[in-house]
């Protein structure tokens, strides 16, 4: 369960990832062209959002429960702290992916909030920064803790 789990994060982040260049390629052009806001454009952040909600829901049943990675972590947090994939995979890897959580829904609900003129440059705040987040906190080869990009297709 362990391994299947992890390559269905592995594979759903490429999924968060585009819908979120997606959201945010949406409102730059909204707010070049002076478009008005449309369904699309939350049809857009939805599927940004489920995406995130769904990869964060499998992400925290790995972290908690069923990853040996953090379970070291969690048995020496000092030891983890000292070493940098521990650290990584014990406290950084959440900490940014729970901040770009709190940073698309608290845009999704400043938009539905925003004055029509408004919207696309607040998807543009709070979007720009959660994707940021994300792709600062994911595990990219050549970093510590580095893994594959494409789970199951290499070691």
């Amino acid at each position: 369960m362990y391994t299947a789990l992890l390559i269905l994060h592995s594979w759903l982040r490429w999924a968060v990832i585009i819908a979120g260049l997606a959201v945010l390629a949406g409102s730059v052009t909204g707010l070049t062209r002076r478009r008005p806001w449309q369904k699309s454009d939350d049809l857009r952040i939805r599927v940004f959002t489920t995406s995130l909600d769904v990869q964060f829901l499998i992400g925290i049943l790995l972290y908690g429960v069923l990853s040996p990675v953090t379970y070291a972590g969690f048995a020496d947090m000092g030891a983890a702290m000292r070493d940098p994939i521990l650290r990584f995979y014990t406290v950084e890897h959440i900490f940014g992916m729970v901040a770009a959580l709190a940073l698309a829904h608290i845009g999704r609900a400043r938009v539905r909030k925003a004055a029509e003129a408004a919207r696309h440059r607040t998807v543009l705040i709070f979007f720009g920064m959660a994707i940021a987040v994300i792709l600062l906190s994911i595990p990219w080869p050549g970093t510590p803790g580095g893994r594959v990009l494409f789970r199951g297709f290499g070691s």
